[in-house]
């Protein structure tokens, strides 16, 4: 029986979150899952992650997974939440231990912070092999947009990429964070679009031109045809070429430094300080 899809957008962030299943009553995945947050006022909601936990409850599955891409710089992560409502472990690729100690660093961030990715329940290997209910997953390390990128195959025939690509008409993620490489973004995407034309490719985000609506599917055939920044006979040098004068005139996500010191603790706010109230830093003149 070939894997369910369900998908979430949260316009905020232009973020796809996803549940994946088998059918109802069964287990499932929920992938990279958004807690809104408001910059302006420093408060956190739950409305989107709410409707998946609706979309759950309706369908009478069991969590067993989830499941974050990457540590994301445009979103807050809602997997503690989600882990306390409806159970499950948190799991992202080992490589996320880079990105800890890079921004623990930056952010200094208390001693006590540990760079060996213990804040997740689970640290994928490149190409370790995991289930989902009766679905047989694989976890793909695709570093480029950071080091850390995974994407999940599903059952041979559905792929969540992350952020490596995005619609066709939209191209690729950016590799100007730190840790990331276009190099290593290039062989991860061909890396994906090695797989069969018909392989479904699920996207994190999409941001669409004002001639369409949101979507969030295409297939690998799609991609390797139409995909304005890696289609077949675009070569590593003249992507990486592009990338880098592409990415040198992009301004910061907005909540890049918010969602960067929550989202390499597994999604846990920093601990609170002495008078009970939880901070998040803002390091001048540093990015």
């Amino acid at each position: 029986m070939p894997a369910l899809i369900e998908a979430f957008l949260d316009p905020a962030s232009s973020t796809y979150s996803y549940v994946v299943y088998e059918a109802d009553g069964g287990h499932c995945a929920i992938v990279d899952p958004v807690l809104d947050y408001d910059g302006a006022a420093g408060r956190t909601a739950t409305t989107q992650a709410d409707k998946i936990i609706a979309f759950v409850r309706a369908h009478t599955l069991q969590v067993q997974w989830l499941l974050e891409t990457h540590a994301h710089a445009d979103h807050l992560s809602a997997a503690p939440y989600l882990r306390g409502q409806l159970g499950g472990k948190i799991a992202i690729g080992e490589s996320i231990r880079k990105v800890q100690d890079v921004f623990k660093a930056l952010f200094n961030l208390e001693p006590s912070f540990r760079v060996d990715g213990s804040q997740f329940d689970h640290l994928f290997a490149p190409d370790e092999s995991f289930m989902i209910g009766n679905l047989k997953a694989t976890a793909l390390h695709v570093p480029g947009h950071t080091p850390a990128d995974m994407a999940y195959l599903i059952d041979g025939d559905v792929i969540l990429v992350g952020d490596t690509m995005f619609m066709p008409d939209v191209g690729s993620a950016r590799c100007d964070f730190p840790g990331g490489n276009a190099h290593q973004l290039f062989a991860s995407i061909r890396k994906l679009l090695a797989f069969p034309a018909s392989v479904k490719l699920y996207v994190c985000h999409d941001y669409p031109p004002a001639d369409r609506s949101a979507h969030c599917q295409t297939t690998v055939g799609e991609q390797r045809k139409n995909n304005i920044h890696v289609h077949d006979g675009i070569d590593e040098a003249a992507f990486v070429e592009m990338r880098t004068r592409r990415d040198a005139g992009l301004g910061m996500p907005t909540l890049l430094l918010p969602a960067i010191q929550v989202n390499v603790r597994a999604g846990n706010l920093p601990p609170a300080e002495g008078n009970g109230v939880t901070y998040l830093k803002i390091p001048v003149n540093q990015l």
